[in-house]
């Protein structure tokens, strides 16, 4: 079962698109704050310049922030490379535009405002040692550009005033470093709990059915050895021929990849379903005899897995007075499974983020097969419902 590549980096994915909606209002932020530094600038700089440099990099800053509203983050790192590019590019450029006269001591170029917000949008778009690479640059750049265009300035202070600026934006950029480590160590070991979780759910699904096999050398092979030591040849050929059958189904090994037909898939399910709960009802709401397809043996064993899964937690958390029915429904459309309880019921949104026993154990097993499906409906005091599903191609 392969989990989705979306499932696989969501946490990082949260993150990078509120920094990227973060930059983009920064970024009109600032061309607010900074308007009267460019209107300044601007009667010093060469006519192209400035309304070039100011569409670059406000424009571009704009697109990070709305395509985070979009389910590709692959164009919200690229949009975010285009608007650090843009702002670098429009400060390797001023030298070229630049006409004087000098601006007064007390004032500076508006790029030298915010190359920390542009070394924000370098680490969303680059890993994190270009971005500081970039930032280290830029910081450079701009406080050149200022010693440059300042009336009077000393070049002795370029130096602290570079190494101001870079730590001042290393705070930001760092922050913003360590939250998208934080959110990609969150997914590994997101990824790595699913990952587990499978693996118990196929090894709870071979120990259900090595439980079906001793229930049948039980049930067949010894009430079969029992009536023949008692002398009763009738009932010794009908219950030989019957356990002959039953253990030709079970021919394979317990970890082969053969469907399941409907008979199997549906005894499958009822072991997972009493060895979780010897008192829980099984139903079998609608089952088509002879199913034109055989269902895949992934589909059965995560459903099982999951059904014993929600049948036990029900068991712990529903209260001792509640009652639980596992409900199939099975045609050539695909499997339906609902595990229902009439106990105490709880509020999902009182779930903490961190447990993750619902999301693992129950609902990811479904979740990770094509056209696999799985909710939960539950209220306080109103009972639970598991819901499973399974739509065939």
């Amino acid at each position: 079962m392969t989990q989705p590549a979306e499932s696989r980096t969501h946490n990082t994915d949260r993150i990078l698109r509120l920094f990227a909606r973060f930059i983009s209002v920064g970024y009109l932020a600032y061309l607010a704050v900074l308007l009267n530094s460019i209107t300044t600038l601007a009667q010093r700089m060469q006519p192209w310049w400035t309304p070039l440099a100011v569409f670059t990099v406000f424009g571009a800053s704009l697109l990070p922030g709305l395509l985070s509203f979009t389910r590709d983050s692959r164009a919200i790192r690229l949009s975010a490379a285009a608007a650090a590019g843009m702002f670098l590019l429009a400060a390797l450029t001023w030298p070229l535009a630049w006409q004087g006269p000098q601006l007064p001591a007390d004032d500076g170029v508006w790029l030298a405002g915010f190359p920390g917000l542009a070394g924000l949008a370098a680490v969303i778009a680059w890993p994190t040692a270009a971005a500081f690479g970039y930032l280290t640059i830029g910081c450079i750049t701009v406080q050149v550009i200022n010693t440059a265009a300042r009336d009077g300035a000393s070049v002795g202070m370029l130096v602290p005033e570079i190494a101001f600026s870079i730590m001042f934006c290393t705070l930001f950029v760092g922050a913003a470093a360590m939250a998208l480590r934080t959110g990609r160590i969150l997914d590994a070991t997101t990824q790595s709990a699913h990952a587990a979780a499978a693996a118990a759910a196929t090894r709870r699904a071979r120990t259900i059915e090595r439980e079906r096999f001793d229930a049948l050398i039980h049930d067949g092979v010894m009430a079969t050895l029992l009536s023949a030591a008692r002398d009763r040849p009738a009932a010794v050929s009908r219950l030989a021929a019957a356990t002959m059958r039953e253990l030709d189904e079970l021919r394979t090994a317990p970890d082969s990849d053969r469907p399941f037909p409907a008979d199997e898939a549906l005894a499958h399910l009822r072991a997972a379903a009493l060895a979780a709960d010897p008192h829980a009802r099984f139903v079998v709401q609608r089952h088509v005899e002879g199913m034109a397809q055989p269902i895949p043996s992934d589909v059965v064993r995560a459903a099982g897995a999951a059904l014993a899964e929600a049948t036990r937690n029900s068991r712990r958390h529903a209260g001792a007075a509640a009652t639980r029915t596992v409900t199939v429904s099975m045609n050539d459309v695909g499997v339906e499974v609902a595990v229902a309880d009439d106990g105490t019921g709880f509020d999902r949104s009182t779930v903490p983020p961190h447990r993750l026993g619902i999301a693992v154990s129950i609902l990811a097993p479904m979740r990770q097969l094509a056209g696999g499906s799985a909710h939960i409906d539950s209220a306080p005091g109103a009972g639970t419902t598991v819901h499973l599903r399974w739509d065939a191609p």
